[in-house]
């Protein structure tokens, strides 16, 4: 993905990869009784909710083209700083918590290829839960100029479904979009030793833009 584009392009938003299986139908619900609603009053009480809820779903699924930000590593979610944790083998944890209305595609963290993408099974509990760890998870990991790089995608209590877009031996730009996550849900990133966080606990992220090292 190139990192210009035209203010055109980057104003442009289009609807997530993945979102069919829900989107469809509640959209195609929502037609049919707005149709229905205009002939009968009696279909007003199921039109209403029905719109609002498709109309939520549409803004839900939304996916704006960015501009990507220049850095060695950027947010790969949309969302808030979680936690920042120091793990055993030198690395860091940046988790990012992604709430309903934040933008659920995910990006690229850096440039490189994709060495392996892991389903692992698990439980729903809500994703700012800390057993959320042991959640249904999605765990990406890239071969990149920084070396191994871990990415891992975790459904919450709502989101039951990661769709990934790109398998294994994929080479990624930094800041394409890799992923889905279907409703509220988490985002953990591994940053390797000597590299200096730059963002803070309760900080808001944005995918693709947001720098999460530090010079």
């Amino acid at each position: 993905m190139p990192h210009s584009q035209s203010s055109a392009q980057r104003g442009r938003v289009r609807l997530a990869r993945g979102a069919s299986p829900w989107l469809l139908p509640t959209v195609a619900t929502a037609a049919v009784s707005l149709a229905r609603a205009r002939r009968s009053g009696r279909w007003t009480a199921v039109a209403v909710p029905a719109t609002a809820l498709a109309a939520g779903m549409l803004w839900f699924f939304r996916d704006p083209e960015r501009e990507i930000t220049h850095g060695r590593v950027i947010s790969p979610a949309d969302g808030v700083v979680q936690s920042i944790m120091p793990w055993k083998d030198g690395r860091t944890r940046v988790a990012i918590f992604m709430s309903p209305l934040n933008v659920h595609v995910n990006r690229a963290p850096l440039a490189g290829t994709v060495t392996s993408v892991e389903h692992i099974p698990g439980g729903f509990v809500p994703a700012f839960n800390k057993e959320s760890e042991n959640n249904e998870r999605v765990v990406w990991h890239f071969d990149t100029e920084l070396g191994d790089i871990e990415m891992v995608q975790i459904a919450g209590a709502v989101a039951r479904r990661i769709v990934p877009y790109v398998p294994q031996g994929t080479k990624v730009e930094q800041g394409e979009r890799i992923g889905l996550i279907r409703f509220g849900s988490r985002v953990d990133i591994y940053l390797p030793e000597g590299v200096d966080v730059a963002v803070e606990v309760g900080q808001a992220t944005t995918a693709g833009v947001t720098r999460l090292d530090r010079d």
